[in-house]
């Protein structure tokens, strides 16, 4: 499919307008596409709280929700290129029309009320945070109703109990995730049954269930859905339940929220490279080196689903993955260097797409 078709801001939305006949096998792969998407676009968001964090601070709480989060993602982001192979598709992701931008919505329209922003971590950015995940119906709410990313993984799951045939098996990889419980692993996605399984796995570990705020497959044990992890420290509670009325409320144990770097929010554009405002020339050589081993991983990521020998495809699974490391150091960089004027703010990376 033609990469200007996944870049439509409101596509996911058009694609859960189609009646359920129309659902056919081109729009199980968009649908599958926009899924990777949208994995992929919870991530930046979250290492830049993550990575802005000063350790040293705080009880530990919000550094290892943070961890525990982005490896879910990273899970539900494989999944999710699994459902696109299985498909017969190949997922993309090396293309400036499909990377999302910062600040920008979501993929697809979905919570089109939501500008998704990078920064260090605060208040705003957790409240953010928590806006991406919300389920339709939460126990506890915090914005209106929209499209969730649940309701859409729904209808996608609809699309395969009607058309179980369509899933080939094919191109599947498997990778044990390095902070892993049940669930949180790649697996391949050759049966109906798997499939349904990886999708109740993304949308429970998002978003809870209807009865409960914990995260049904967990890494370790009392771990929140990500929805209500955020809450907690928004809050800088912990939920519990209400044994009169059987509500659940922020009034458990207090969280201690550590000290963050300053990292202002990257404007629209990204930081200017020119003119008064710019920064100096050592910031933007951080900047394009971020900049740079972020899409030297896209590509690196988008290689595996490619390939159709198992071996090599797992092979080049665990060296992609490996490069992840390679983004942590110089984001940090840019968070110790101050931007002038800004009253303490610092710079952070963009996460930008870089052609070859």
């Amino acid at each position: 499919m033609n990469a200007l078709l996944y870049a439509r801001s409101n596509r996911i939305v058009e694609l859960m307008e189609q009646p359920a006949e129309r659902r056919d096998a081109d729009w199980m792969r968009e649908a599958a596409q926009q899924a990777v998407l949208l994995e992929l676009a919870t991530l930046p968001p979250y290492l830049c709280g993550l990575w802005s964090i000063d350790a040293s601070t705080g009880d530990g709480t919000v550094v290892d929700t943070l961890r525990e989060i982005v490896f879910d993602e990273m899970s539900h982001f494989g999944l999710a290129c699994n459902l696109v192979t299985t498909l017969g598709g190949t997922p993309l992701l090396a293309d400036e029309t499909v990377v999302p931008r910062y600040p920008g919505p979501l993929p697809g329209g979905v919570r089109p009320e939501l500008c998704v922003f990078l920064s260090g971590l605060s208040k705003d950015a957790v409240d953010m945070y928590s806006r991406i995940e919300e389920p339709d119906h939460p126990l506890v709410r915090a914005v209106a109703e929209h499209t969730s990313i649940g309701a859409f993984y729904t209808a996608l799951l609809e699309a395969f109990r009607a058309h179980p045939e369509r899933i080939t098996g094919k191109r599947q990889l498997t990778m044990l995730m390095p902070h892993h419980g049940e669930g949180n692993d790649v697996v391949p996605l050759d049966t109906l049954a798997a499939v349904e399984s990886a999708i109740d796995v993304i949308k429970e570990q998002g978003e809870g269930t209807s009865a409960s705020p914990e995260n049904p497959y967990p890494g370790a044990a009392g771990e929140r859905a990500h929805f209500y992890a955020f809450r907690e420290i928004f809050h800088e509670r912990k939920l519990r339940k209400n044994p009169e009325t059987g509500e659940w409320e922020f009034k458990g144990d207090k969280i201690e929220v550590p000290t963050a770097l300053p990292m202002g929010r990257v404007p629209e554009g990204g930081w200017p490279r020119t003119g008064p405002s710019a920064p100096d020339a050592e910031t933007i050589r951080i900047l394009d080196e971020f900049n740079q081993a972020y899409s030297d991983l896209l590509r690196a990521l988008e290689k595996p689903w490619q390939v159709t020998d198992a071996s090599q495809a797992e092979d080049l699974l665990f060296a992609a993955v490996g490069q992840m490391s390679f983004l942590r150091d110089p984001a940090t960089r840019l968070m110790a260097r101050p931007i002038a004027g800004a009253g303490g703010a610092t710079y952070g990376p963009e996460f930008r797409y870089v052609a070859p």
